[in-house]
């Protein structure tokens, strides 16, 4: 079997929102079992979100709401979209009141 690792990249901005997305999937909500009933491709979503949060040093921010609220429109923008038309309610870190520094 080959356990070559592979290599993903994204720019600050994607990463960041990209986090906060699964923790929001992972810790805060059972949405995980619902979007991926496959238990086997959990492994690489937490490692995905490990790397993630090993890498943003804007976790542990005490501005992080607004940062991430500017990271999610700089992507939009670079998209052309609309934030209404695709977006969702969700409960981010910033929003949850959760303190991840430990």
């Amino acid at each position: 079997m080959d356990e070559e690792p592979v290599v993903i990249k994204l720019t600050h901005d994607q990463a960041f929102v990209l986090s906060d997305w699964l923790y929001e999937v992972m810790m805060e909500s059972d949405k995980l079992d619902a979007i991926v009933p496959d238990r086997a491709v959990w492994s690489g979503i937490y490692a995905i979100s490990g790397t993630l949060e090993k890498s943003l040093v804007e976790l542990f921010m005490p501005d992080y709401a607004g940062r991430l609220e500017q990271a999610r429109q700089r992507l939009l923008d670079a998209m052309g979209g609309d934030e209404e038309a695709g977006a969702s309610e969700t409960v981010s870190r910033a929003q949850s009141g959760d303190d991840i520094s430990g």
